[in-house]
């Protein structure tokens, strides 16, 4: 009887893994919070990333994307958006100058 309940459950929650992308104890995060991991897995910094890290990993996307490289101007714009996201993101004073 055990056994089959435990089955059960972990049935439920490969199920509801396939139906919504996340395990049901995982937290469900904000649409924002979202397009800040998506841009962090874009450009390769990890979380807590300075803005010298920022602007070098965004300088080494573009480099490859770039349309004179083979790459798209879509490319080119989601690494600006990825980075400007990120720059948003940075605790304040820590991107008081512009990017050049």
């Amino acid at each position: 009887m055990f056994l089959r309940l435990l089955v059960l459950a972990a049935a439920g929650c490969v199920l509801f893994k396939m139906i919504t992308g996340r395990w049901p104890w995982q937290k469900k995060l904000s649409t924002r919070h979202q397009a800040i991991f998506r841009a962090r897995r874009l450009l390769g910094v990890e979380a807590g990333a300075s803005r010298d890290e920022i602007v070098a990993a965004h300088k080494r996307l573009v480099a490859m994307v770039h349309p004179d490289k083979g790459g798209t101007n879509q490319q080119v714009h989601e690494a600006n958006a990825a980075r400007d996201l990120l720059f948003d993101e940075l605790p304040d004073g820590a991107d008081s100058q512009e990017y050049p």
